[in-house]
Protein backbone atom coordinates (compact mmCIF):
# COMPACT_ATOMS: atom_id res chain seq x y z
CA UNK A 1 0.00 0.00 0.00
CA UNK A 2 0.69 3.33 -1.05
CA UNK A 3 1.93 5.89 2.15
CA UNK A 4 0.26 9.27 1.42
CA UNK A 5 2.23 11.00 3.17
CA UNK A 6 5.57 9.97 1.28
CA UNK A 7 5.02 10.47 -1.71
CA UNK A 8 1.20 12.40 -2.45
CA UNK A 9 -0.70 10.62 -5.68
CA UNK A 10 -1.81 12.33 -8.61
CA UNK A 11 -5.38 10.98 -10.16
CA UNK A 12 -6.08 11.58 -13.45
CA UNK A 13 -9.97 11.10 -14.80
CA UNK A 14 -11.80 12.60 -18.15
CA UNK A 15 -12.34 15.50 -16.84
CA UNK A 16 -10.40 16.07 -13.91
CA UNK A 17 -7.11 15.58 -12.69
CA UNK A 18 -6.15 15.45 -8.82
CA UNK A 19 -2.62 16.11 -7.34
CA UNK A 20 -1.51 17.62 -4.35
CA UNK A 21 -2.14 21.24 -3.55
CA UNK A 22 1.17 23.60 -3.36
CA UNK A 23 1.23 27.66 -2.76
CA UNK A 24 1.76 28.50 -6.39
CA UNK A 25 -2.02 27.26 -6.87
CA UNK A 26 -3.46 30.12 -4.38
CA UNK A 27 -3.86 32.39 -6.79
CA UNK A 28 -6.15 30.37 -8.95
CA UNK A 29 -7.92 28.91 -5.61
CA UNK A 30 -8.72 32.32 -4.53
CA UNK A 31 -11.44 31.93 -7.59
CA UNK A 32 -12.84 28.72 -5.36
CA UNK A 33 -12.72 30.91 -1.99
CA UNK A 34 -13.63 33.93 -2.88
CA UNK A 35 -17.03 32.59 -4.93
CA UNK A 36 -19.77 33.27 -2.62
CA UNK A 37 -22.41 31.14 -4.23
CA UNK A 38 -19.75 28.28 -3.81
CA UNK A 39 -18.92 28.65 -0.18
CA UNK A 40 -22.25 27.56 1.41
CA UNK A 41 -21.60 24.62 -0.13
CA UNK A 42 -18.72 23.23 1.55
CA UNK A 43 -17.75 21.91 4.78
CA UNK A 44 -16.82 23.48 7.53
CA UNK A 45 -17.96 21.35 10.03
CA UNK A 46 -15.15 21.03 13.10
CA UNK A 47 -12.87 24.17 11.54
CA UNK A 48 -12.85 26.31 14.18
CA UNK A 49 -14.68 28.74 12.65
CA UNK A 50 -13.12 28.88 9.52
CA UNK A 51 -16.05 29.55 6.87
CA UNK A 52 -13.31 29.30 3.59
CA UNK A 53 -14.75 32.25 2.64
CA UNK A 54 -11.11 34.18 1.59
CA UNK A 55 -11.13 37.46 0.25
CA UNK A 56 -7.61 38.18 -0.16
CA UNK A 57 -4.14 36.43 -1.63
CA UNK A 58 -2.64 36.72 2.02
CA UNK A 59 -5.51 34.72 3.41
CA UNK A 60 -5.46 31.89 0.96
CA UNK A 61 -1.60 31.63 1.23
CA UNK A 62 -1.93 31.05 4.49
CA UNK A 63 -4.83 28.47 3.96
CA UNK A 64 -2.80 26.47 1.52
CA UNK A 65 0.53 26.83 4.07
CA UNK A 66 -1.58 25.73 6.81
CA UNK A 67 -2.76 22.98 4.38
CA UNK A 68 0.82 21.69 3.44
CA UNK A 69 1.86 22.02 7.33
CA UNK A 70 -0.97 19.54 8.05
CA UNK A 71 -0.16 16.88 5.30
CA UNK A 72 3.99 17.17 6.41
CA UNK A 73 1.91 16.38 9.65
CA UNK A 74 0.03 13.46 8.30
CA UNK A 75 -3.27 15.22 9.46
CA UNK A 76 -4.89 15.27 6.10
CA UNK A 77 -4.16 15.45 2.33
CA UNK A 78 -5.63 18.46 -0.04
CA UNK A 79 -5.60 17.81 -3.53
CA UNK A 80 -5.69 20.79 -6.26
CA UNK A 81 -8.79 19.97 -8.78
CA UNK A 82 -7.92 20.50 -12.16
CA UNK A 83 -10.08 21.12 -14.91
CA UNK A 84 -8.42 18.94 -17.49
CA UNK A 85 -9.80 20.70 -20.71
CA UNK A 86 -8.46 24.26 -19.36
CA UNK A 87 -6.11 23.51 -17.35
CA UNK A 88 -7.53 25.35 -14.98
CA UNK A 89 -7.60 25.14 -10.96
CA UNK A 90 -11.35 24.42 -10.11
CA UNK A 91 -10.93 23.98 -6.25
CA UNK A 92 -9.94 21.66 -3.83
CA UNK A 93 -10.62 18.12 -1.98
CA UNK A 94 -9.39 16.94 1.01
CA UNK A 95 -9.38 13.49 2.73
CA UNK A 96 -8.20 12.13 6.06
CA UNK A 97 -8.76 9.04 8.61
CA UNK A 98 -10.92 10.04 11.03
CA UNK A 99 -9.56 8.95 14.79
CA UNK A 100 -11.79 8.80 17.21
CA UNK A 101 -13.05 6.19 20.14
CA UNK A 102 -16.83 6.05 18.69
CA UNK A 103 -19.24 4.13 16.07
CA UNK A 104 -17.20 6.53 12.92
CA UNK A 105 -13.87 5.71 14.01
CA UNK A 106 -12.51 4.15 11.28
CA UNK A 107 -14.34 6.56 8.57
CA UNK A 108 -12.90 8.68 6.27
CA UNK A 109 -13.87 12.58 5.68
CA UNK A 110 -13.95 13.88 2.26
CA UNK A 111 -14.38 17.61 1.66
CA UNK A 112 -14.98 19.31 -1.56
CA UNK A 113 -14.72 22.46 -3.07
CA UNK A 114 -15.55 23.55 -6.16
CA UNK A 115 -15.87 26.48 -7.82
CA UNK A 116 -20.00 27.12 -8.28
CA UNK A 117 -19.88 26.93 -11.95
CA UNK A 118 -17.99 23.29 -11.41
CA UNK A 119 -20.51 22.27 -8.78
CA UNK A 120 -21.92 19.72 -11.18
CA UNK A 121 -22.69 16.04 -11.10
CA UNK A 122 -20.45 14.75 -13.77
CA UNK A 123 -17.06 16.56 -11.88
CA UNK A 124 -18.39 15.57 -8.62
CA UNK A 125 -18.80 12.08 -9.64
CA UNK A 126 -14.84 11.71 -10.78
CA UNK A 127 -14.16 13.07 -7.88
CA UNK A 128 -16.10 10.14 -6.08
CA UNK A 129 -14.91 7.72 -8.21
CA UNK A 130 -10.84 8.19 -7.66
CA UNK A 131 -12.27 8.25 -3.92
CA UNK A 132 -13.72 4.64 -3.93
CA UNK A 133 -11.27 3.19 -6.05
CA UNK A 134 -8.65 4.83 -3.66
CA UNK A 135 -9.50 6.27 -0.28
CA UNK A 136 -10.81 3.42 1.52
CA UNK A 137 -7.42 1.25 1.21
CA UNK A 138 -4.58 4.49 1.16
CA UNK A 139 -6.63 5.96 4.42
CA UNK A 140 -7.27 2.75 6.03
CA UNK A 141 -10.89 3.32 6.30
CA UNK A 142 -13.61 1.03 6.03
CA UNK A 143 -16.83 4.24 4.94
CA UNK A 144 -16.28 7.28 3.40
CA UNK A 145 -18.31 10.46 4.69
CA UNK A 146 -18.98 13.68 3.10
CA UNK A 147 -20.99 16.70 3.38
CA UNK A 148 -23.83 17.90 1.30
CA UNK A 149 -25.95 20.58 2.12
CA UNK A 150 -29.97 20.33 0.70
CA UNK A 151 -29.03 23.25 -1.67
CA UNK A 152 -26.28 21.17 -3.18
CA UNK A 153 -28.71 19.28 -5.74
CA UNK A 154 -25.66 18.44 -8.34
CA UNK A 155 -23.92 17.51 -5.30
CA UNK A 156 -26.66 15.01 -3.82
CA UNK A 157 -27.57 13.45 -7.20
CA UNK A 158 -23.97 12.71 -7.68
CA UNK A 159 -23.44 10.83 -4.28
CA UNK A 160 -26.45 8.71 -4.92
CA UNK A 161 -25.46 7.64 -8.22
CA UNK A 162 -22.18 6.82 -6.68
CA UNK A 163 -23.81 4.61 -4.01
CA UNK A 164 -23.33 7.09 -0.76
CA UNK A 165 -26.61 7.05 1.53
CA UNK A 166 -27.56 9.65 3.99
CA UNK A 167 -27.00 9.43 7.39
CA UNK A 168 -30.22 10.10 8.29
CA UNK A 169 -28.40 11.51 11.74
CA UNK A 170 -26.02 13.90 13.20
CA UNK A 171 -22.86 12.90 12.74
CA UNK A 172 -21.52 13.97 15.84
CA UNK A 173 -23.12 17.57 16.21
CA UNK A 174 -23.40 18.22 12.41
CA UNK A 175 -25.88 17.54 9.92
CA UNK A 176 -26.37 16.88 6.11
CA UNK A 177 -23.61 13.55 5.89
CA UNK A 178 -23.90 10.86 3.37
CA UNK A 179 -22.03 7.97 3.92
CA UNK A 180 -20.17 4.91 1.91
CA UNK A 181 -19.10 1.74 2.67
CA UNK A 182 -15.98 0.04 1.24
CA UNK A 183 -17.64 -2.69 -0.55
Amino acid sequence: MNDIYSKCTTYNMKRITLRQTKLKDAKELLKCYSDEKAVPLFNSDNCHGDNFYYETMDRMEQAVKFWEYSYKNRYFVRWSVINNSTNEIIGTIEMFHRNADDKYDHYGVLRIDLQSRYETREIISEILEIASENFYEIFDVRAIITKAVPEAVERIIALMNCGYKPTNEKLLIYDDYYVRFCE
